[in-house]
Order: structure tokens, then sequence, then C-alpha cells
């Protein structure tokens, strides 16, 4: 029986890299995947999904009114495999259980990648219902990016552009050089939103 699985991690921890790596491993044995990366993430990437070690694949693009199940009962003829989303803390809680509908009717594995909680330390409203209804959470590992420590980077901090933390503002503002993850005593001890 097929389930949802549900990678969370700060950044850095090789989201990407694992959810390009499962995509390869399917399409070795000739199975048909369906990648997915949301809008706001495909503007930047020219609808690929990326990996910061060099890794990219083409994917379907989704924003907050795709439809998941149309898309893969009505618009998608081919078998499929495997469904892989990338940045899945993007995700609607509808869309969250139209992936889990997917799942349970037409037996295809869902897998999921993303972040579960913002600069805030706040839940994104994908991670909330993945966390909610995933059959696996599975946490990928990083480590703190504080001098000299090695714990568990569980919490990520937003800087603006003179390196100041930035404590308020819009929960999504993409782009990898305004963020730095921190186990969560480095993340309170700088951010002191804890």
């Amino acid at each position: 029986m097929a389930k949802v699985h549900y990678f969370y991690s700060t950044m850095n921890a090789g989201k990407s890299t694992s959810l390009l790596q499962s995509s390869h491993n399917y399409e070795e044995r000739n199975l048909n995947v369906l990648l997915f990366t949301p809008e706001v993430d495909a503007k930047i990437h020219d609808s690929f999904i990326h990996s910061r070690i060099g890794l990219k694949k083409s994917a379907q693009v989704f924003n907050e009114t795709f439809d998941f199940v149309d898309y893969v009962y009505k618009e998608n003829k081919k078998r499929v495999s495997c469904i892989l989303v990338d940045e899945a803390q993007f995700l609607t809680s509808k869309q969250v259980k139209q992936l889990c509908r997917i799942c349970d009717e037409k037996n295809i594995p869902i897998m999921c990648y993303g972040i579960r909680t913002d600069f805030r330390g706040e839940l994104f409203p994908g991670s909330l219902a993945l966390l909610s209804l995933a059959d696996n959470i599975i946490e990928l590992k990083t480590i703190c990016e504080y001098p000299s420590c090695s714990r568990k980077a569980t919490m990520i901090a937003r800087y603006d552009k003179h390196g100041e933390i930035v404590l308020e503002g819009n929960q999504i503002d993409i782009g990898a050089d305004k963020y730095k993850v921190y186990c969560r005593k480095h993340y309170r001890e700088l951010t002191k939103i804890i």
C-alpha cells in the first residue's frame, strides 16, 4: 500500500538532492515519476527543481490554485509510479489532502520535501497539513551555522542586506543568501523570539 512521506528539515540539509535521487532511482527502472515545484520557487529557477550541489530536473509548476487531483486523474495519461513535491511547505492544506487522496485511491507513493518552520519559528501551512496527515515523517538533518556549534540545526533565521536579523515580515521571501540555520539554543539567543 502506497504512503504519503514528508521529508522535512531546515535549509541546506539536502532535501532537493534527496528528491532528485529518488526520481533517478524510479527512472532507472523505467518508471514514470511526476515532479512538482511551487511557482514561487520556479520563477527563480526556470521551473527546475535544483540542488545546491548542481543537480536539477524539470518539474510541473504548482501555485495555490493548482489541483493535483485534476492533473493526475485527467491531464496526465501515463501510469504514475511516484509523485515527488519539492518545497512542500508552499502546498495549501487542500492540496495536501488532494495528494493524500491520490495516494489512497491510485496507490501512488507521494514524497514531499520541505521546510517545517519559517524564520519566526512558525509552521508553514503545507508543513502543518503534512505533519498532520502524512503516513511517514522523516527529518533530514544538518548542522547549526553558529561558530563552533555542532548541534543539529532546527531553526531558520532571516537576515537583511546589512546582515541584521529580521524578526518580522512576510512569511515567504525567496533567496538562500538571506537565511542561516541554527540549533534552537543559538536561534533563541540571536533572535530572542523564543
